[in-house]
């Protein structure tokens, strides 16, 4: 299977890059095939110019060549993973604003749909687990992420997985990297 993997960090040498690397290592071991996305590193524009702007009475619009770049590289994958530190409790700002642009009217919501089935999200938390469910984080970046977006765009196999603690020590860090790699190899 052909795993597009978005990744959203300003440092590749950050512990959601490490992330990154262990995951790939288990899609690759389990044989599949990663293209990553390193959003940051390829300069994407998160902006929403008026050329990508949904066009609720056309879903047949042609977007911006940037754009129909982006929408060829997802259609090329057969599924989706995505990785990034929790900010806000939600996606960085260029993981948004990549959906924002690339997942439009008319080709991932509306009259048509993305195909991909099946996709993971890796999020990196400096936040505890305990933390997230008093307050209800998790349950509003699941219904966020996964019903509003993923579900929302056709994608029926959507997981979250929050990482939490991930500034607390070594072994809490070592732990994390060994699930994710087991996440990959069961991708």
């Amino acid at each position: 299977m052909k795993v597009l993997t978005v990744f959203d960090h300003p440092r590749r040498d950050s512990f959601a890059g490490a992330v990154l690397k262990r995951f790939v290592a288990g899609l690759t071991a389990a044989g599949h095939q990663a293209e990553i996305a390193d959003l940051r590193a390829e300069g994407f524009d998160p902006r929403l110019p008026i050329a990508d702007e949904p066009d609720w009475d056309d879903s047949n619009k042609i977007y911006s060549a940037d754009v129909l770049e982006e929408q060829q590289r997802v259609s090329r994958n057969d599924a989706l993973a995505f990785i990034f530190p929790v900010w806000w409790w939600s996606f960085p700002a260029t993981t948004k604003g990549w959906i924002d642009r690339v997942w439009n009217n008319g080709w991932a919501y509306g009259d048509r749909k993305l195909p991909h089935k099946k996709a993971l999200l890796i999020g990196t938390a400096s936040g505890d687990e305990a933390g997230y469910l008093k307050r209800g984080y998790d349950s509003a970046m699941r219904t966020q992420l996964l019903t509003g977006t993923m579900h929302y765009c056709g994608i029926t196999e959507a997981e979250l997985h929050l990482l939490y603690d991930v500034m607390a020590d070594a072994p809490t860090r070592a732990a994390h990297l060994a699930k994710v790699e087991e996440l990959g190899r069961r991708f």
